[in-house]
């Protein structure tokens, strides 16, 4: 009994330090049927949708570009990239505008198409818990952890770690 009050113990302050490293405040927002957040650190700017310009024979999730301020940045649909059903945006739908890191430290500009914005909330440390475990063949390194605020459960997101470096390389060549 004592080995499971002090495994239980440990688990409680790993969750405590995972939840101290990622407080703070998020940008929180709707996807499909579920609620994401991102570092606010990461965000720099929420525009309406406009019209993205098609880029020929870049992936699915690359919805195209468009000039943010004189500058053409690459837009991702999310929904796509996260193999949910596509669909018609609405008034609600808009572009957050993120600064991604690839693996070499590089800062990269892109925007990233989501349903609709939430709140900008701060999150405390016992709010947020580690991303479970799903088994060895699901790969959840693009989550940092688990917000609980309410009654619903925000998934944070490491922007970085949501494109890969090949797929940075191909929507920066778009």
């Amino acid at each position: 009994m004592a080995e499971v009050q002090e495994a239980v113990a440990v688990a409680e302050g790993q969750a405590t330090r995972v939840g101290e490293q990622l407080a703070g405040k998020y940008l929180t927002f709707r996807l499909a049927d579920e609620e994401y957040g991102l570092e606010i650190l990461k965000v720099q700017t929420i525009i309406q949708m406009q019209e993205v310009t098609k880029v020929p024979r870049t992936p699915d999730f690359i919805r195209g570009v468009i000039n943010l301020r004189g500058k053409v940045i690459p837009v991702i649909d999310l929904r796509v990239k996260f193999g949910f059903e596509a669909c018609e945006d609405t008034d609600k739908t808009c572009i957050v505008v993120v600064q991604v890191n690839t693996e070499g430290n590089e800062a990269v500009t892109m925007g990233i198409v989501i349903d609709e914005v939430n709140e900008v909330p701060q999150i405390g440390a016992d709010d947020i818990q580690e991303t479970p475990s799903f088994g060895a063949s699901v790969n959840t390194d693009f989550i940092l952890g688990m917000a609980k605020l309410g009654d619903s459960v925000k998934i944070l997101l490491d922007i970085d770690k949501v494109l890969s470096s090949s797929e940075i390389a191909a929507a920066m060549n778009s």
